[in-house]
């Protein structure tokens, strides 16, 4: 490849990564350590990597030193793997000095594994973003193993949220207490995509990443011929947020509006919508192990994107949000319960902690319903338990049969440290 453009490519770069103002996220990256950083697209990944090269060029690193290579730019289409070389020889021309190399969503270009095992074998400084997960396939995760450390960088926390606006979480002002309320509704419907607080209109710009993630993610990259398909697929999946999903159930929803897809093509789109980062699922931790997965309940990595298919359904946003703050916090140890006499929306069994979601419990049916179940969980215990309803806004502390119910406001659970 043409080393001029390279080269440009790499000016270009460093001047939006010296006029970017960061935000610091609650990830932590070893300073040492060669990450792939994967997720939802425009999750934040460059960003962290932005971060990385100003705290470099705060230390004394040298801007031409640093090799950053975003490639979604239109200028290095047509690169394959054989033009990798061309950087190398591009930073050797910059400098004599060390490099640190950035690349950003290198996933479709083949063969980029076995490049960024060279450079890492060379003992080159190295951070890579994607937003695609096929390029973390158990092959090619194999091949990296003990290279890079793989980090899934998730949209912003409600902390983050504030941190972005410049709210301070411990505000006590009528001020502050009003404007981070404001701030949770918010974050609450249009979700934590981080340039989404830029846009006054933030349906619409959520609206534009889900196109971009559907089409360039999903359809494109995986060659899907029936759009109409995966998208009444995702859209069926949205209004189900919080039931058992099993494949031929997800069948029988979309057949019965009059669309046929087989079994195995709601297999590999499902499939294709977690790669991506779209979506992400919770088994049923009372199944048997080669049932769980079979089983799950699905849930969306922004709530702001199941907004768009949703209409005045609070409780599914209220969970899904509950899910991700969750699924941020403890990874694959979080699981759902459902059993003929117990149905626990989320289980943390390092914790030992039970955990139901309403919207609000001051009706005598959503009350009896979530504190018979987590006291029915705590009855079949022999150790201690956590036991909590998160709610939109009430709270209080329930003693019933010698148990405690925490109930939490949506906004104290997000931003508590603890479980």
């Amino acid at each position: 490849m043409n080393h001029e453009i390279i080269k440009r490519v790499i000016f270009d770069q460093h001047e939006v990564i010296a006029n970017t103002k960061i935000v610091i996220r609650d990830v932590t990256l070893e300073e040492n350590a060669n990450y792939v950083l994967v997720g939802l697209r425009r999750a934040g990944k460059s960003t962290l990597l932005y971060k990385r090269v100003q705290d470099l060029i705060k230390e004394g690193v040298e801007w031409n030193q640093i090799i950053y290579i975003n490639f979604d730019d239109e200028r290095l289409l047509g690169f394959d793997v054989s033009d990798f070389d061309d950087i190398l020889l591009v930073a050797e021309e910059l400098s004599d000095k060390k490099h640190y190399f950035y690349f950003d969503e290198i996933q479709d270009i083949d063969g980029w594994e076995r490049f960024a095992i060279r450079m890492a074998n060379q003992r080159h400084k190295v951070d890579i973003t994607g937003s695609n997960a096929k390029m973390l396939s158990k092959e090619v995760a194999a091949k990296l193993g003990g290279r890079y450390l793989v980090k899934e960088i998730l949209p912003y926390s409600f902390e983050e949220y504030l941190r972005a606006h410049g709210v301070d979480k411990n505000g006590y002002s009528s001020k502050e207490i009003g404007r981070m309320n404001n701030l949770l509704a918010s974050y609450f419907f249009y979700g934590g995509l981080p340039e989404s607080i830029q846009f006054s209109n933030k349906r619409e710009y959520v609206s534009g990443i889900y196109q971009k993630v559907l089409y360039n993610d999903i359809i494109v990259h995986n060659g899907i011929r029936n759009e109409n398909g995966i998208k009444l697929m995702i859209k069926k999946i949205a209004e189900s947020v919080k039931q058992e999903l099993s494949f031929t159930k997800i069948q029988n929803i979309i057949s019965g509006i009059g669309y046929k897809l087989s079994k195995d093509v709601i297999i590999d789109y499902c499939a294709y919508c977690k790669d991506a980062f779209l979506l992400f699922t919770i088994e049923n931790y009372l199944a048997a192990i080669l049932d769980r997965a079979s089983n799950p309940r699905y849930y969306f990595m922004d709530n702001g994107i199941l907004n768009l298919f949703l209409y005045d359904k609070k409780s599914s946003l209220l969970e899904n949000l509950v899910a991700i703050h969750l699924h941020r916090r403890f990874g694959d140890d979080l699981y759902y319960l459902k059993s003929a006499r117990c149905d626990i929306d989320f289980y943390i069994p390092s914790s030992s902690a039970a955990i139901q979601v309403a919207y609000s419990i001051n009706e005598p049916e959503a009350y009896e319903r979530e504190v018979s179940n987590l006291l029915e969980f705590a009855r079949n215990r022999k150790d201690p338990t956590s036991l909590k309803i998160v709610t939109y806004e009430e709270e209080k502390t329930l003693t019933i049969d010698g148990h405690t119910i925490e109930v939490l406001p949506l906004k104290k659970f997000l931003l508590e440290t603890g479980i």
